[in-house]
């Protein structure tokens, strides 16, 4: 840190830019060469031994904010490369380790009666149970450091003729709040203490927990490739705890492990637990019985968590999709005449609106997943439009002419012919009884088969479910053309911001994304913005092929890290960034209002 120090100590003692220190001007000799003149480069890269800091500027507005990302060689920590299923858990792992001598450090900062702006600050990205892929804590191959310091910004090339190839890096990415004016105070942040930190935290790092979260996560890999191939689309290990602590996402202390009925008890990997299998699944109960607290389970387990998070090995078909009523969404050139046989003035097979109802909004969703690729749906009665769920027979009697088709009449026929299996949380309508592949009741937090039961109930009340006809599933596609772009209409400059209330403002269009159920961080929100930005510069062709872009961009950020989505111009945007899934960022564009689709000819 010996150049970086030298460089704050040639600031002046306000200055609030900062601009030698992003810059990172040095002068270059070649002992090997003394009649060649040293040359001027620019590399913010700071090292400390062979650990490399980079340091960029966040954003204009915040010069005495900058991002510093730290390159530790996998050899400096003691651990040997990680295996590719292993990669992002480790990454999370150092990560939540690493933030707790962040917080040390805060706390030696801190004074109440003083702002960060006064004080000085490190930002770190805490996350919740789940894992993730983040730009905050990731692997990556990294240049060592080929020079030796000299005096002030002069370095020397190493002659020793030995060769130094990229090496595999931790790479940790935080934020420091520089104490404004106070130029000394900033030297001893950068240069000493969190060298310092990354020291410790080096030296502490427990071998022993690293084990762990490589085995754990070999062991959720192993299970996710196995529903793959199985009968299953989920999977609940015996003694999961699957309720969570009032007002927070860690596991309610006390809780009643969960327990597989034995009839689906399975064993895979070495964990016994219990398989839910594909087709139509319903989970009922009285209330407060942990129905729901199971199928909130279920949805978590898209994502892999941490050790300790109670649902750690709570795996789930990694395209189900959460589907819930979205009254007043935008839908864009959908068919959802499955549902929906008749519209007033419009054709269902194309439908598009500025505000949908609740059923038209919740057939949008399904049939949105469906043409996405999901091939698990998770629906809680409770957040769904009552007509669109079900249709009782009295109902059917008295109204003949009705434009919905309940999803009662639908459930069985999206799995058989699509492939799309359902699992429902439904405690006051039996007419799913009936259509149920299994029904199990939910009791004490206590989950029992009830299958038969139900069957019995049914046959005894003479329910007999009679399918409709069957229905058109497929989509046209359509991709988005006009209005499609960052730029507000007579503007020169991008505008993309996210809103902490649910909205993403992009161009001239301010999107409603409180309705993607399955986005879990708020970082999730900020990459969607910057996914959604970069489709919109990118796209240089009339009418995009949206699927393959978004196939590009995936394969594109799992090449270079998802880091390459950022853009300083962006000052409202955070920092961090946590990638979503192509289910929700499909089903943001369906969201665009001002946007333009056509058809796409097959």
């Amino acid at each position: 840190m010996k150049r970086l120090k030298n460089k704050l100590l040639a600031m002046e003692p306000n200055t609030v830019t900062y601009k030698e220190m992003y810059e990172g001007g040095m002068l270059v000799a070649d002992p090997s060469h003394p009649t060649i003149e040293p040359w001027a480069e620019y590399d913010p890269t700071y090292y400390y031994g062979e650990i490399g800091f980079h340091i960029s500027c966040t954003h204009k507005l915040a010069q005495d904010k900058p991002t510093v990302t730290i390159s530790i060689p996998c050899k400096d920590l003691g651990i040997e490369p990680p295996p590719p299923e292993a990669e992002c858990a480790l990454a999370d792992f150092c990560l939540r380790v690493f933030g707790n001598y962040m917080e040390e450090l805060n706390q030696a900062l801190y004074n109440r009666g003083r702002p960060d702006e006064e004080n000085g600050r490190y930002e770190l990205c805490r996350p919740g149970g789940e894992i993730l892929q983040r730009n905050a804590a990731y692997f990556a191959e990294c240049i060592p450091k080929d020079y030796e310091n000299g005096s002030g910004s002069t370095v020397y090339i190493l002659t020793d003729r030995r060769n130094r190839p990229p090496q595999r890096c931790l790479c940790l990415r935080l934020q420091v709040q520089l104490p404004r004016r106070k130029l000394r105070k900033a030297i001893q942040m950068l240069c000493r203490d969190l060298p310092d930190a990354v020291d410790r935290f080096i030296v502490g790092l427990d071998r022993s927990e690293i084990s762990e979260v490589i085995v754990l996560a070999k062991q959720q890999h192993a299970i996710r490739t196995w529903l793959s191939t199985s009968e299953f689309c989920a999977f609940i290990a015996n003694g999961s705890i699957l309720p969570r602590s009032k007002g927070s996402d860690l596991p309610m202390r006390g809780a009643v492990p969960f327990l597989s009925t034995p009839k689906d008890e399975v064993e895979v990997c070495g964990v016994r637990g219990m398989g839910i299998r594909k087709g139509v699944t319903v989970i009922t109960g009285g209330g407060y019985s942990g129905k729901s607290t199971l199928l909130d389970a279920i949805a978590a387990g898209i994502y892999d968590h941490v050790l300790g998070d109670g649902r750690e090995l709570c795996i789930t078909d990694g395209t189900a999709v959460t589907i819930a009523a979205e009254d007043g969404r935008s839908v864009r050139h959908l068919n959802i005449s499955p549902f929906i046989q008749w519209l007033p003035n419009d054709d269902p097979r194309d439908f598009s609106t500025d505000h949908a109802s609740g059923s038209t909004s919740q057939a949008a969703n399904i049939m949105e997943a469906v043409h996405s690729g999901s091939t698990l749906l998770l629906i809680d009665e409770d957040r769904s439009a009552t007509n669109f769920m079900i249709r009782d027979r009295m109902m059917k009697s008295l109204i003949r002419r009705e434009p919905i088709m309940p999803f009662t009449d639908r459930v069985n026929e999206l799995y058989r012919e699509r492939g799309v299996s359902t699992i429902l949380v439904i405690g006051g309508s039996g007419e799913y009884l009936s259509v149920a592949d299994r029904v199990y009741m939910m009791e004490d937090y206590l989950i029992g088969d009830v299958t038969e039961r139900s069957r019995s109930i049914c046959y005894a009340n003479g329910v007999v479910f009679e399918p409709p006809m069957e229905a058109q599933w497929s989509q046209r596609r359509v991709s988005p053309h006009e209005g499609f772009t960052s730029y507000p209409a007579g503007s020169g400059s991008e505008r993309l911001e996210v809103w902490d209330m649910g909205m993403i403002v992009i161009g001239n269009e301010r999107i409603d994304v409180r309705g993607l159920q399955d986005v879990v961080t708020p970082r999730q929100w900020n990459a969607l913005g910057f996914m959604l930005r970069y489709l919109t510069i990118s796209n240089r062709d009339r009418v995009i092929d949206l699927e393959a872009r978004i196939d590009e961009l995936y394969a594109r950020i799992e090449r270079e890290g998802l880091d390459l989505l950022y853009s300083s111009y962006f000052t409202t945007c955070e920092r961090f960034l946590d990638l979503p899934r192509k289910q929700e960022l499909l089903s943001l564009i369906r969201r665009m209002r001002k946007v333009r689709f056509e058809y796409i000819k097959e």
